[in-house]
């Protein structure tokens, strides 16, 4: 499987993915998920996939290597004018592959599952964020939304959404994205090292800052251990729960809400018939009267 998360704040965008694929529990390898076109000084775009590793890699070689190459006037990464072009070039990009591979996939029982998000700038334009569906569809990054994830999300999402916002600096964007990153790396074997973490200043037009984090790298290795450790001790500050004042309601209030359902007929383990609920009466008389008629 795969995690893919993209920010983007007013000091620049932020990138980073695992690395691994797998087939099974027995089959494990590594894939790099980021994907880098870049002419400094003119434009800087950075491609994120997730999905089935063969459809993403179809997407990547018709970008890479497009059949109509030889066509001046078909878009490209490489040329697109505007950040919304380069979208679109994905989006007909994954459209190709769909057209070309989607019915024989069907066939096997496999579906045409990929999703990219593609950021980046490009000279004279504003910094832009873009996640593409499987269908070459696409959405853009806002105020309200600053981030996209692809790939197993739900595990690195609560910590993004409780301190990401456009104003974040860019450092704290990125050590966001990297805890978001730990947390799903450790509910979800799926998900592993080598991460690639990427991050763009605001108009330099080029790479401003990449590494690739192993389980050697020490900035990555203290934010699992002190991530870890404030968790567990703010949790420990955190009072337990009050139940006579703290949750308001008074007991007598709470047990009317509370739903018991009803024990079967010798189920108190006498072997006879437990005193019957009114409930109970009212089913056994309507019950006699069926039978009477």
């Amino acid at each position: 499987m795969t995690y893919c998360v993209a920010m983007a704040v007013n000091d620049g965008l932020v990138f980073l993915s695992d690395t691994r694929t797998n087939a099974g529990v027995d089959h494990i390898s590594t894939a790099r998920k980021m994907s880098v076109f870049e002419q400094p000084g003119e434009r800087l775009l950075v491609l994120l996939g997730a999905g089935n590793l063969s459809l993403t890699q179809a997407v990547l070689h018709e970008l890479s290597e497009p059949a109509d190459a030889g066509d001046a006037a078909q878009p490209t990464l490489w040329n697109a004018p505007t950040m919304a072009d380069a979208a679109r070039v994905v989006g007909h990009a994954v459209r190709r592959v769909h057209q070309r591979e989607a019915d024989a996939l069907q066939k096997f029982g496999v579906d045409f599952n990929c999703s990219f998000i593609l950021g980046g700038q490009i000279s004279g334009s504003r910094m832009r964020l873009f996640m593409i569906y499987a269908a070459g569809n696409f959405i853009e990054a806002s105020a309200v939304n600053p981030y996209f994830q692809i790939g197993e999300a739900k595990y690195g999402k609560p910590i993004i959404d409780r301190v990401l916002t456009p104003s974040t600096p860019l450092g704290e964007a990125a050590k966001s994205a990297l805890i978001s990153m730990d947390s799903t790396l450790r509910s979800n074997l799926s998900v592993g090292l080598p991460l690639d973490l990427l991050v763009y200043e605001k108009d330099a037009l080029r790479v401003t800052r990449f590494v690739s984090i192993d389980r050697d790298n020490a900035y990555f290795d203290m934010i699992h251990r002190t991530w870890g450790e404030r968790l567990r001790q703010v949790f420990a500050e955190i009072p337990d729960p009050d139940w006579q004042d703290s949750l308001g309601a008074p007991a007598a209030q709470s047990e009317q809400a509370l739903v018991r359902c009803r024990a079967p007929v010798g189920a108190d383990g006498i072997g006879h018939e437990s005193e019957a609920t009114p409930a109970q009466t009212l089913a056994q008389a309507e019950r006699g009267k069926s039978q009477r008629r």
